[in-house]
């Protein structure tokens, strides 16, 4: 089967203000699209009011209403999705499937280190810059001197795979001195070696923490509020369809909510053969998702069942976890989220952080983020000390509420 490649991806623009932008997409299928789409979709800060999903097994058309903003970059927003569609081989103006027999080498990693005196909101501004110029941050280590000079740390890989030559780098420069201005004392990039690369995996320690914080399977207490367990319903139904098993989701939405349902289903290797989003203005979303195992049959094994359904739950009421907690006279603040079986992170959550602390005129002292295996599974943790003293004072129940609104989107 072949298709043009223009149509692969298509994106149209509403005809009233704060209608809906309309994403099509239409090309070969393979487990885990859709989780890949709804990724990048969450990385260009776009939200997702309604989708429909329908696939053969071979070949798929998906159609998602998203809500953009001003800055929205369309045109980048198009090239990286069709970079996540399986690849074709062209003919004339035509392509057609390419099988992905071939796993993509790791990214370079490049370690961005510059000195800079501390300011409000130093750590977010960078962060956003870096956002910008599709630089994906991998690890982060900042310290904060005595005389108030920072040494920030990132470890960094490239989007657009360019960061090896001298212009990519100066240009990262020059954004990040636009933004520091006189702040900055002095700015490098290099390549990171595996020396380094070891240095950047954080500290292996992990403050004391409950298990609740890391579990994966549903607390004995109730939970409720925003998104507690009593707000997620998920059922499955093996009568509705012959060939298919029927999963219903009535919950809240929050940021990011497809990709979480989508990446869940991906790492239990299960496939969509439809299904269909909505969201209404109160926040309230209803999902239909028709789905099969990689063996093209329902899902009928109890065990199976409750595992995919408690996990499902699991995931919408607690997508990023979060605590706020003493680490001897210092307040850290401890934000985690699982990571996609294949190895990648949530996207934005360190930019939210830093933006939601930023709000709340709170300063940061140093902050490291790694990757710590807990529970046979794989966390991205960002541990963020606290500076309370150099901003204004807010309870921990409000910092842990501020930074859960930023990250869920309900600011």
């Amino acid at each position: 089967m072949g298709v043009l490649y223009e149509d692969v991806v298509l994106i149209r623009q509403p005809e009233k203000p704060g209608d809906p932008s309309v994403i099509t997409v239409n090309c070969p299928d393979k487990t885990g699209l859709g989780c890949d789409l709804c990724r990048i979709i969450l990385l260009f800060g776009l939200s997702i009011a309604r989708g429909d999903f329908t696939t053969d097994g071979k070949w798929c058309y998906i159609v998602l209403w998203v809500v953009g903003k001003p800055t929205t970059r369309w045109g980048l927003l198009k090239k990286r999705l069709l970079e996540v569609c399986p690849s074709f081989y062209s003919a004339s103006v035509l392509y057609s499937y390419k099988p992905e027999f071939q796993q993509p080498k790791p990214p370079d990693v490049f370690l961005l280190k510059f000195w800079c005196y501390d300011r409000k909101g130093l750590l977010h501004d960078v962060t956003e810059v870096l956002c910008v110029l599709e630089l994906t941050i991998k690890r982060v280590k900042v310290s904060t001197a005595p005389d108030g000079r920072v040494m920030d740390l990132f470890f960094i890989t490239d989007t657009r795979e360019l960061l090896h030559t001298k212009q990519r780098r100066d240009d990262t420069v020059e954004h990040l001195k636009g933004v520091l201005k006189d702040a900055m004392i002095s700015c490098e990039i290099e390549m990171a070696g595996p020396e380094v690369t070891v240095c950047s995996q954080g500290s292996s320690f992990l403050p004391s923490i409950t298990e609740d914080m890391f579990s994966l399977e549903l607390p004995n207490k109730h939970l409720s509020g925003p998104l507690g367990l009593d707000t997620v319903s998920v059922t499955l139904d093996n009568l509705f369809s012959p060939g298919h098993t029927l999963v219903q989701i009535l919950c809240q939405d929050h940021k990011g909510l497809i990709y979480d349902i989508m990446r869940t289903l991906k790492d239990y290797n299960i496939q969509i053969s439809y299904g269909r989003f909505y969201a209404n203005t109160k926040g309230n979303c209803e999902l239909d998702l028709f789905i099969m195992q990689a063996d093209g049959k329902k899902i009928v094994d109890p065990n199976k069942q409750n595992a995919l359904r408690s996990r499902l739950r699991m995931e919408l009421s607690h997508p990023v976890r979060i605590s706020v907690m003493s680490r001897g006279p210092d307040t850290e603040l401890l934000v985690a989220n699982p990571v996609e079986l294949s190895g990648r992170g949530r996207p934005l959550v360190f930019h939210d952080i830093t933006l939601a602390l930023k709000n709340l005129d709170i300063h940061i002292f140093s902050v490291e983020i790694g990757r710590h295996l807990i529970h046979n599974r794989e966390w991205e943790v960002y541990r963020i000390r606290l500076d309370e003293a150099g901003g204004s004072f807010v309870p921990w129940s409000g910092i842990e509420e501020g930074v859960r609104k930023t990250l869920m989107g309900w600011d």
